[in-house]
Parts: structure tokens; sequence; C-alpha cells
């Protein structure tokens, strides 16, 4: 393994979308008679769909309704693909790091339509080496296996390599996986919040990360 590894969540870190994702959830849920505050839907985002159930509505459930729930709000969030776009500074971040060498590689829970939407807003295909979809896994964050997924994927060491997040979750993935977790706060939780996951190091988005970049964990790693 010599590839340095710069990965990537992509909904709150790349793509302005997680408030979204939440209006979506929301009325999925609101829809099929659950009533779960907003703000719990903003904090579940990040975790596959039946991760964010499990957190949302309980383990313990009747999970018979899952099924219905997840196409909702599929359904619902589909109807925004083409009005998505980028945190600023995203594209010129990814191509940044790969012009420095690094293999920049994204990680997320979205795939299909979804995935191939979030790839067009963002619009840096020339700098992403690999992505590693929730459909390459068989657990999805907090767990390490999309993290350790993306890394094998461009053989990469993780002691050499950074997580970029926006999420709780995103941060405890990359600590369990022994990459150096990096927060932005553009997904909308608190810096407190990412402190406590373990974030090392916090930036409003990818725009700062971009313009504190020589003075980052990219270039202590």
């Amino acid at each position: 393994m010599s590839a340095r590894a710069a990965v990537f969540d992509v909904d709150g870190t790349l793509a302005d979308t997680n408030h979204l994702h939440t209006v979506c959830w929301w009325e999925a849920l609101r829809q099929a008679g659950h009533r779960v505050p907003m703000v719990s839907v903003l904090g579940a985002i990040g975790l596959g769909s039946a991760d964010l159930l499990d957190h949302l509505l309980g383990k313990d459930r009747d999970r018979d309704g899952d099924d219905a729930l997840s196409a909702a709000h599929k359904t619902l969030y589909a109807t925004w693909f083409e009005r998505l776009v980028p945190v600023d500074g995203a594209a010129e971040l990814l191509r940044r790091l790969h012009a420095d060498g690094w293999a920049v590689v994204l990680a997320t829970s979205a795939n299909g339509s979804e995935l191939e939407a979030l790839r067009a807003a963002i619009d840096a295909d020339d700098a992403i080496t690999a992505t590693a979809s929730a459909d390459d896994v068989s657990e999805g964050k907090p767990a390490a296996e999309p993290v350790r997924h993306a890394l094998e994927l461009v053989g990469a060491d993780a002691a050499g390599s950074v997580f970029v997040g926006d999420s709780v979750w995103d941060m405890q993935a990359a600590r369990r996986a022994g990459v150096v977790p990096v927060g932005v706060l553009s997904g909308g939780l608190s810096r407190a919040q990412l402190t406590e996951a373990g974030a090392a190091e916090i930036y409003a988005d990818t725009a700062e990360l971009l313009g504190a970049l020589e003075r980052s964990a990219f270039h202590r790693v």
C-alpha cells in the first residue's frame, strides 16, 4: 500500500443536500403516521436507510413498513435531482488534492441514480479516483467498513489518509478505520457535536478547508 487517500463523504460535505434529505425523510415518515421532530431527522442524516430508521423509530419497531418508507424518501428526494448544488469549493478542493497526488475517493450511502445526480452536481469526476457506495458494503457508517473499503479501492494505508465528512457518523467511522477525521459544518451540525464525535479538525466548509489546506491534516499525515 502506497497511495494517500483523501476520502470524502458526499451529502452535506460536497453537496448541499442534508436539509433536502431531512425534509424528504420527515415527509415520508409523516405520510406513514410517524411524527418525528425535524431536528432529530437532521441528526440522523448520513446513516443508511435501515440504520436511520432504527435511530429514529427504535430497533424494536415493526419493520414491515421500512421498504415503503425508504421508497417514499427516494421518490421525494428524486424530485430535487436536477436542482442539487455543490458546497462552495467542493470541486476545487477535489481537483487540488488530485493535482497534489492524493487519490480522491467518495464514501457515501448514496447509490444508483442518486449517486449519479450528486456527482453531476459536484462536477469533478476528473478528480475522483474511485467511489465506495452503499452497494459495496454490508455495514454503513458509523461502522469502519465504508472507509476501509474506500482505502482498499486505491491501495491506501489508513495512517497516511484523511477522511472529510459532516456528520458524527463520518467522524466515528473514520476513527474506527484509523483515518484522520476532518469535519465540516456544511451539513448543519455544530462544532461541538463533531468534536465530541472525534473530529481532529473542523472547517466551515470545503472552501475554508481549501484555503487552509497547507495548514491542515492533509499536510501533516
